[in-house]
């Protein structure tokens, strides 16, 4: 069994900065990618970034330039850093892992329970 699970939401003002922390723990043999996505009031749940153990990003182009995907492989953590905040990037955020489990190496996508972040002032 595997968890992943987000934290570092909250509410910040137009142009400020927030980091979102997401773990993975459990049952893992290894992590083929994990990734944020974000959902607000009356629209789907859509993509932000993504990043593979050997450092592979992608990005939506709403948040090139201003949020950046790291992580810390020995932590099963992947972190997301969000810069110059604006109120159209509230939303909850998910955190997203595609993870092999033990002991079947059975590949299974991962979704923690959302983290709320607000942009307002």
């Amino acid at each position: 069994q595997v968890q992943v699970v987000e934290s570092g939401g909250g509410l910040v003002q137009p142009g400020g900065s927030l980091r979102l922390s997401c773990v993975a723990s459990g049952s893992i043999f290894s992590i083929n990618v994990m990734a944020w996505y974000r959902q607000s009031p009356g629209k789907q749940r859509e993509f932000v970034a993504s990043i593979t153990p050997s450092n592979n990003t992608n990005y939506a182009n709403s948040v090139k330039g201003r949020f950046t995907i790291f992580n810390d492989n020995a932590k099963n953590t992947v972190y997301l850093q969000m810069n110059s905040l604006k109120p159209e990037d509230t939303a909850v955020y998910y955190c997203n892992g595609v993870i092999r489990i033990l002991p079947s190496r059975v590949l299974y996508n991962n979704w923690g329970q959302g983290t709320q972040v607000t942009v307002s002032s």
